[in-house]
């Protein structure tokens, strides 16, 4: 577990402490040891199988190598509890003498107060706040002069159709529209003097974008990012696509400048470009299956697991991967639309997971050698 992991919400403690062992183990047999020793010592309130179903007590995270017949390591618990029974908890696993079948010492290193962490950082960031605040200075003349300059030659933005969108006066006499996803995309096209423009507004494509994708030629004019993406592919399944352009990859439209946006709306891309772009084969290293499914999963938010034969085990949404995987066996593939993260890639190599496909890597995880990790450009491009 890496110490940048973030703890549930509802986390009060985190209990850390070291631990050797005189033989080679793995982690299923320190959490094994953890349960197993610590069963009945303190009855039923104070079990920490109990303590987990429930919440309050969290994910136990193990982290260890093994050298010269020794393993060294860590144990991290996440604790709901008070600080009397988080104490006990940790005493208790600090008496664990036994890791297997070898002999075993555990010491406690600390026991972190996550809320006073939580304190010091919001306390951080306010001086970090107070600072910028104090130091920033009043705009110039020139500065506001401009404002008011340009407020002037910006057309006025105006609500159009039933469910009032943000638009430009010109959107019912041009035969041709420029879309974008919001007002402030909206505020910055009229600046540029493209009055031809309206907002989706939202992230359901309204009624009124549809019924005017079918009388007058639509250009997408998209953000360079995740957002971005899903909307277009909203967008091809139910509206009349003319041309797509988009911002720089990572960047917004209101965050360019008139000479970018002009410059992007001029390198506009024809729809059916943009539709022949979807690989038709796999790589050499994908199986079929695995092929056919990252192209249907991309932008759903979803997760697929399939078995060493390529059967689909379950189809789940991404936010209940962690806890479908970590109660099925026999896994060989996970396909999701996500982030591979640290606590993801301990618990698919805990369940001998082989490969591990998500949409990003996350910075910094460490990936063990036995589990293959990809990323869904690689298979079907960006």
């Amino acid at each position: 577990m890496q110490d940048n992991e973030k703890y549930a919400p509802t986390t009060k403690y985190v209990v850390k402490a070291g631990f050797e062992v005189g033989g080679v183990v793995e982690k299923s047999d320190v959490i094994g040891a953890i349960f197993g020793q610590t069963e009945g010592l303190f009855g039923p309130d104070l079990d920490l199988r109990e303590l987990q179903k429930s919440g309050r007590i969290g994910r136990i995270g193990i982290t260890l190598e093994s050298k010269n017949d020794v393993t060294k390591g860590e144990i991290v618990i996440p604790s709901s509890l008070d600080k009397a029974s988080t104490a006990l908890i940790a005493a208790a696993i600090e008496s664990v003498d036994r890791i297997g079948p070898c002999n075993a010492k555990i010491t406690l290193d600390n026991v972190l107060d996550e809320r006073e962490e939580k304190r010091r950082a919001i306390t951080d960031k306010a001086k970090e706040i107070l600072r910028r605040w104090t130091t920033e200075g009043m705009p110039s003349t020139d500065e506001i002069l401009t404002q008011v300059t340009d407020s002037i030659k910006a057309g006025e933005v105006v609500s159009y159709g039933n469910e009032g969108l943000p638009a430009g006066s010109e959107v019912d006499v041009s035969s041709s529209i420029i879309l974008v996803e919001g007002r402030a995309d909206v505020i910055e096209l009229l600046k540029c003097g493209v009055n031809n423009v309206i907002g989706i507004d939202g992230t359901k494509i309204p009624k009124t974008i549809i019924d005017l994708s079918k009388e007058k030629e639509i250009t997408a004019f998209l953000d360079g990012d995740r957002g971005g993406d899903l909307i277009l592919k909203e967008l091809m399944q139910v509206a009349e696509l003319g041309f797509v352009a988009r911002a720089p990859k990572g960047k917004e439209v209101e965050e360019l400048t008139p000479k970018e946006i002009l410059r992007c709306i001029r390198e506009k891309v024809p729809i059916e470009q943009i539709k022949g772009k979807k690989p038709t084969k796999p790589p050499a290293d994908v199986p079929k299956h695995i092929f056919e499914a990252a192209q249907e999963l991309r932008g759903t938010l979803e997760a697929v697991l399939f078995d060493k034969k390529g059967k689909t085990i379950s189809k789940i949404p991404v936010s209940e991967l962690a806890e479908k995987l970590s109660q099925t066996d026999n896994v060989d593939t996970v396909l999701f639309d996500g982030i591979v993260t640290q606590r993801l890639l301990d618990m698919a190599d805990e369940k001998k997971v082989k490969s591990l496909i998500g949409d990003r890597v996350s910075e910094a995880v460490k990936i063990p050698v036995d589990i293959k990790i990809m990323k869904l450009s690689e298979i079907i491009g960006e």
